[in-house]
């Protein structure tokens, strides 16, 4: 069985990551793509632009969480030098997680049952702030997932290899002064082979490396099945 079906078959029902008090008709998926014409329009630089964004599209469609983003090329990266380059196939604009938009503090809940592999404040501009990443082995299958843009108290007492168990709050959402300046959201991402990455894992891809990270990175909605 390769990779992709066994994430697929881990469940028949979608998994919970974010918000346990919401349920799913209250989530609406979202365009963030350089394709998407009304960004156009939006100051990318400025985080709270993107809040009041993401705020009134999900008030004008009455929900409360948007979600969507994997393998989505986006052009906000562009305005931090940790993802920019001048060598458009070398700069990583393309991302690797499933992103869900809500309010700042909304609690963040495990995959899957597990262990606290590594955490981290990944603090360059556009980073992921506050990471969490928990190691899961099922069926004798090992594989990480990775919870980014949390609050700074989500990783304050952690250790690594406590036990968690699937839907356990791990931690909350960060507000824009320590996610990595953004609108809050919990960037969800599944890794097949971590090698030696502590805490931080690549959630954004060129061009040029994007077969494998695609490969290595494989769809969240595989669990999520959300779309």
């Amino acid at each position: 069985m390769d990779f992709n079906t066994f994430l697929f078959k881990l469940s028949k029902h979608p998994i919970k990551v974010i918000a346990p008090a919401i349920d799913f008709e209250s989530y609406v998926p979202i365009d963030l793509s350089k394709d998407n014409k009304a960004l156009d329009k939006l100051d990318t630089s400025c985080s709270q632009s993107w809040t009041t964004y993401i705020n009134n599209f999900l008030k004008t469609r009455h929900k409360l969480i948007a979600f969507g983003g994997y393998l989505e090329p986006r052009s906000i990266y562009s305005r931090s030098a940790y993802f920019n380059t001048k060598n458009m196939l070398e700069e990583r604009h393309i991302h690797l997680g499933v992103d869900l938009w809500c309010a700042a503090e909304t609690p963040v809940l495990a995959a899957f049952d597990g262990v606290i592999h590594s955490f981290k404040n990944n603090t360059n501009h556009g980073d992921y702030g506050p990471t969490i990443i928990l190691k899961h082995c099922i069926n004798s299958i090992t594989f990480y997932t990775l919870y980014g843009h949390l609050s700074k108290a989500s990783i304050k007492t952690l250790y690594k290899n406590t036990q968690i168990t699937k839907r356990q709050v791990i931690g909350y959402l960060g507000c824009a002064e320590v996610n990595g300046d953004y609108a809050p959201h919990l960037h969800f991402q599944i890794i097949k082979n971590i090698a030696d990455f502590e805490g931080d894992y690549p959630g954004v891809s060129s061009q040029n490396n994007l077969a494998f990270y695609r490969a290595n990175c494989p769809d969240p909605n595989l669990v999520l099945k959300l779309y």
